[in-house]
């Protein structure tokens, strides 16, 4: 049925969907188990990083095909209802984590794969990844906000040729869309990602200050220029008092 591993070392956590059979698709458990996962991170405030990867060579293919069918079945029947939204809170959840989080991209995302992607702060692909939305090929419309986000990360752009026209990019192509940081060799995808980590994962409780500032002044919605730096002072000003005298 597949599973998520959380391990957690020198302040990074590390958040792995595992599920080999189904190119580590998420099921209703899975979603439980992640979320279980995040709440663990943010409760441990020796924890300054999380990166969320795929086992097995692959990063998320979506939401599990048989919940899919199940679901297709009786959408409006309350267990299909929750077991549905089991997998699409999850994804807001990884988003609301209490640390900066960085997406270790491998192998394919797909459909919803690409929401959870999105939903993290930074994103490490490897240059033969392969970024699909994948819904109009199962004659299904896009769900958990996939407009939203890919609208926010990429702009208009990308988010129709992916969302409305079916393109496929490669790590290397997300790049230059603007949907990741950086992209290298399959292999060095995790040893990037997790040296990224380690920079906030030196100081956790910063980290967790900076994260919540980056996220509420991005938003959306955008936060105007005088407010982010009214926001900013009594965190800037905590920050020197501790580190500066």
């Amino acid at each position: 049925m597949g599973h998520v591993r959380l391990e957690v070392s020198d302040g990074i956590a590390r958040i792995t969907l595992d599920n080999p059979a189904r190119a580590n698709s998420i099921t209703p458990s899975m979603a439980r188990q992640m979320r279980a996962a995040c709440d663990a991170v943010d409760e441990d405030t020796s924890v300054g990083a999380a990166v969320i990867a795929g086992a097995h060579g692959t990063f998320c293919s979506g939401g599990d095909r048989d919940i899919l069918r199940y679901v297709a079945n009786d959408p409006a029947d309350p267990a299909a209802f929750a077991d549905m939204s089991q997998v699409y809170d999850v994804f807001h959840r990884v988003g609301r984590l209490a640390v900066p989080t960085v997406a270790a991209v491998r192998g394919a995302a797909v459909g919803a794969g690409v929401n959870l992607l999105l939903m993290t702060d930074l994103r490490v692909m490897a240059t033969n990844a392969r970024i699909k939305a994948g819904f109009q090929q199962l004659g299904i419309h896009p769900g958990g906000g996939h407009f939203a986000l890919l609208g926010k990360v990429a702009g208009w752009d990308t988010c129709a040729a992916l969302g409305l026209f079916g393109v496929q990019l490669s790590g290397a192509e997300a790049v230059s869309a603007g949907l990741a940081w950086r992209s290298v060799p399959d292999e060095e995808v995790e040893p990037l990602a997790e040296q990224l980590a380690r920079v906030p994962a030196a100081d956790p409780e910063l980290a967790r200050h900076a994260v919540r500032s980056f996220r509420t002044e991005l938003g959306p919605p955008r936060m105007p220029f005088t407010a982010a730096s009214d926001m900013e002072r009594s965190y800037q000003m905590w920050s020197m008092r501790r580190s500066m005298r």
